[in-house]
């Protein structure tokens, strides 16, 4: 079996020759330019700067002979702008916090306070985004809507593909599906609950949900109907080529879900649906979800409306334990992760112990097909070489 077909066979609940792998495929199942850099030095690979592909999250571009090395049997589709106005045509250096040396976009130009954090600033001069120093990616600073009115939201846009973006990724996708073996992972994104959070601010969305419900849901409806018309877009730029579409909306926390199942039902259910449903009837590829947390309770939803593959499969999080997730839901979805423990074994164990770890997700998991390997959520730069090396080989 080549990558492409390993990948289809699981998704299709039958067993390959050996579990697919995914390492860097997605930017929920990357590696940070840091454990990126340690990675390849330990590896003994050639000694050159780490291409830091993703901006936010500062996630590492996985070349070739890391993916040859460890058997990777998916690629994503790579960035044009990972940022609005920020392409990856042009690299220059950059300076990772640890003092690694990598390149990243030359079109960015982050603000530098005098404390050293590194600020984003949006089209109207907010701090959209910060990365304190010391700490190894962005987070959401300030929300553009954490004021806003029903009648401001009428003017609000969210972020949408370029056209140029997606002759880019039409281009891409068809000389990785001609040139390659591997299956093709298309990440689109199509957040609702947390494109809300961010618009509106964590809080304050949280406190819409109950003190006014008409702003959430005109606010999660405006972002559906330009999530809706782009994948429209996507789809016909790059639905013929790859196998897997990404979407990325956390509904759980580390104890249960972030709101209760019937206000998922009611506000967010409908609009994935659509979302979903509509990859189902414009392509062959599976709808991949990214949902962190504990989601036990929205799972039969999620397979309802159309969700394939389960990422991150955060098996620490309350009633997510890989045997119940595979009792109860293995033969109707696809699990995507659960490789190994991110809070306590990969970045604190020894080798061994991840091993361990490993084999009995594997033992559990990879039976009758239906599963994935790849890290639960992106590998962060505390994650010691070798124990990567151990979780993978």
């Amino acid at each position: 079996m080549n990558s492409r077909e390993r990948v289809l066979t699981a998704l299709a609940h039958r067993e390959p020759d050996r579990v697919p792998i995914d390492l860097g495929g997605s930017l929920v199942t990357g590696i940070n330019g840091v454990a990126y850099h340690r990675l390849r030095e330990y590896l003994g690979l050639e000694g050159r700067p780490v291409r830091v592909a993703d901006i936010l999250l500062q996630l590492a571009e996985v070349e070739e002979p890391v993916r040859q090395r460890f058997g990777v049997d998916v690629v994503g589709l790579p960035l044009l702008e990972p940022l609005p106005g920020v392409r990856n045509t042009r690299w220059k250096d950059w300076t990772l916090p640890d003092g690694s040396p990598a390149l990243i976009s030359a079109d960015f130009v982050p603000e530098v306070t005098e404390r050293g954090d590194l600020l984003i600033r949006a089209a109207d001069g907010s701090v959209a985004q910060w990365m304190p120093a010391g700490t190894y990616h962005f987070l959401p600073k300030e929300a553009p809507l954490a004021q806003a009115t029903l009648e401001d939201l009428e003017r609000f846009q969210p972020r949408r593909f370029t056209d140029e973006e997606m002759d880019f990724l039409h281009h891409a996708a068809r000389r990785l599906h001609k040139e390659t073996d591997y299956a093709l992972f298309g990440w689109f994104g199509g957040s609702l609950v947390e494109g809300a959070q961010f618009a509106r601010g964590w809080v304050r969305f949280m406190q819409d949900l109950k003190r006014d419900p008409g702003f959430a849901a005109a606010l999660v409806e405006r972002l559906a109907q330009a999530a809706l018309a782009d994948l429209e877009r996507y789809l016909d730029a790059v639905g013929e080529c790859i196998h897997v579409v990404g979407f990325g909306d956390d509904l759980g926390v580390q104890h249960g879900l972030q709101f209760h199942p019937d206000l998922y039902r009611q506000l967010f259910k409908p609009h994935h649906r659509r979302l979903y449903g509509l990859v189902h009837a414009r392509s062959r590829a599976y709808v991949f979800l990214h949902t962190c947390g504990s989601v036990y309770d929205l799972i039969p939803d999620l397979i309802e409306v159309g969700v394939d593959i389960l990422n991150p499969v955060q098996t620490s999080a309350a009633r997510m334990e890989p045997d119940r997730l595979k009792r109860a839901f293995g033969d109707r979805l696809t699990f995507w992760g659960g490789g190994c423990c991110p809070q306590r074994v990969l970045p604190w164990g020894t080798p061994e112990e991840v091993a361990a770890d490993v084999r009995e997700r594997l033992r559990t998991l990879a039976p009758g097909g239906g599963y994935v390997f790849a890290p639960i959520h992106d590998i962060q730069p505390d994650v010691p070489p070798q124990n990567i090396v151990a979780m993978v080989d």
